[in-house]
Protein backbone atom coordinates (compact mmCIF):
# COMPACT_ATOMS: atom_id res chain seq x y z
CA UNK A 1 0.00 0.00 0.00
CA UNK A 2 1.12 3.50 -0.78
CA UNK A 3 2.14 5.56 2.03
CA UNK A 4 0.96 9.36 2.46
CA UNK A 5 4.12 10.74 0.58
CA UNK A 6 3.59 8.74 -2.39
CA UNK A 7 0.08 9.56 -2.36
CA UNK A 8 0.77 13.25 -1.81
CA UNK A 9 3.61 13.15 -4.88
CA UNK A 10 1.70 11.26 -6.99
CA UNK A 11 -1.14 13.79 -6.75
CA UNK A 12 1.25 16.20 -7.19
CA UNK A 13 2.28 15.26 -10.14
CA UNK A 14 -0.89 14.94 -11.75
CA UNK A 15 -2.15 18.54 -10.59
CA UNK A 16 0.74 19.85 -12.22
CA UNK A 17 0.55 17.52 -15.70
CA UNK A 18 -3.37 19.16 -15.56
CA UNK A 19 -2.13 22.65 -15.18
CA UNK A 20 0.50 22.38 -18.01
CA UNK A 21 -2.29 21.35 -20.25
CA UNK A 22 -2.96 18.24 -20.57
CA UNK A 23 -6.47 16.76 -19.95
CA UNK A 24 -7.75 15.71 -17.27
CA UNK A 25 -8.65 11.53 -17.04
CA UNK A 26 -12.10 12.32 -15.69
CA UNK A 27 -13.73 15.95 -16.53
CA UNK A 28 -15.36 17.84 -14.13
CA UNK A 29 -18.74 18.00 -12.71
CA UNK A 30 -19.48 21.53 -14.63
CA UNK A 31 -18.09 19.75 -17.76
CA UNK A 32 -20.44 16.79 -17.51
CA UNK A 33 -23.58 19.10 -16.65
CA UNK A 34 -23.01 21.24 -19.55
CA UNK A 35 -23.15 18.58 -21.83
CA UNK A 36 -26.21 17.25 -20.20
CA UNK A 37 -29.35 18.08 -22.22
CA UNK A 38 -31.83 20.57 -20.64
CA UNK A 39 -34.79 17.96 -20.96
CA UNK A 40 -34.79 14.54 -18.88
CA UNK A 41 -35.16 11.84 -20.79
CA UNK A 42 -38.47 10.52 -19.27
CA UNK A 43 -39.54 13.65 -19.95
CA UNK A 44 -38.54 13.80 -23.90
CA UNK A 45 -40.23 10.50 -23.79
CA UNK A 46 -43.22 11.55 -22.57
CA UNK A 47 -44.01 15.08 -25.36
CA UNK A 48 -43.03 12.05 -27.84
CA UNK A 49 -45.61 9.76 -26.71
CA UNK A 50 -48.34 12.96 -26.46
CA UNK A 51 -47.12 13.96 -30.04
CA UNK A 52 -47.03 10.54 -31.68
CA UNK A 53 -50.14 9.45 -30.04
CA UNK A 54 -52.12 12.63 -31.33
CA UNK A 55 -51.03 11.96 -34.61
CA UNK A 56 -51.61 8.69 -35.10
CA UNK A 57 -55.26 9.40 -33.37
CA UNK A 58 -55.98 12.00 -35.93
CA UNK A 59 -55.24 9.87 -38.53
CA UNK A 60 -57.41 7.34 -37.42
CA UNK A 61 -60.08 9.81 -36.90
CA UNK A 62 -59.60 10.79 -40.50
CA UNK A 63 -59.63 7.29 -42.10
CA UNK A 64 -62.39 5.92 -39.79
CA UNK A 65 -64.44 8.42 -39.40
Amino acid sequence: MPTEFDLRRKNAQFANAVRSGKKAVKPSHQERMAKRSPLSLWALGVVLFVVIGGVLFELARLVFL
